[in-house]
């Protein structure tokens, strides 16, 4: 275990409280005018699933788990789990639906994501920070609409909703941010 500042965590880092490994949902700095700094945590019990708020101290320290942190090619979901290889050795590792979440949408086959194994066990994973998908289905376009104007509701490929640009049409792939659903730019492809 390593002691690190309760203000250097953030989302996905992986900290042991009274034994138990919490995997840290939101981490906020809070600087209020008078008083002291302190960190607002949203954590979810890695064992169960239970979600807890904690507040430290900024300065306060953590004790944060070993947690190796693996690329792994995301191959398919099935009724056990959602099941990763690891490119390096072929090694297959099936990871709970409760650890995915609703990230489960923006999965990819052959996606390469971050898997944070603790002991042998997955217990996190992140997302690419950017995926492109195709928008299935959004108003029409309106000619002389600009591209300042209010953003319209699309429906991605994967059936997540989202909001676009006027002049993105049905059919247009789009860059999208795993971790809001916002639309970030048209794709290049």
């Amino acid at each position: 275990m390593v002691k690190v500042l309760a203000s250097s965590l953030r989302k996905g880092t992986v900290v042991e409280i009274d034994g138990k490994l919490y995997t840290v949902l939101t981490a906020q700095n809070i600087h209020p005018g008078k008083g002291t700094p302190v960190t607002q945590l949203d954590l979810r019990r890695i064992a169960d699933g239970v979600k807890i708020s904690e507040r430290y101290r900024t300065t306060e320290q953590v004790e944060r788990a070993y947690v190796e942190d693996r690329p792994y090619n995301y191959l398919y979901e099935d009724a056990d789990g959602y099941h990763f290889m690891n490119p390096e050795n072929y090694e297959q590792v099936q990871v709970s639906k409760d650890i995915i979440g609703d990230s489960a949408a923006y999965l990819q086959e052959n996606m390469v994501v971050s898997l944070s194994v603790h002991e042998g066990i997955p217990i996190a994973f992140e997302l690419p920070s950017r995926v492109t998908l195709e928008v299935v289905e959004t108003e029409p376009t309106v000619k002389g609409q600009t591209a300042s104007s209010s953003y319209k509701p699309a429906v991605l490929s994967n059936g997540v909703k989202t909001s676009v640009p006027p002049h993105i049409a049905a059919g247009t792939r789009v860059v999208i941010s795993t971790e809001d659903g916002s639309y970030l730019e048209r794709a290049k492809d």
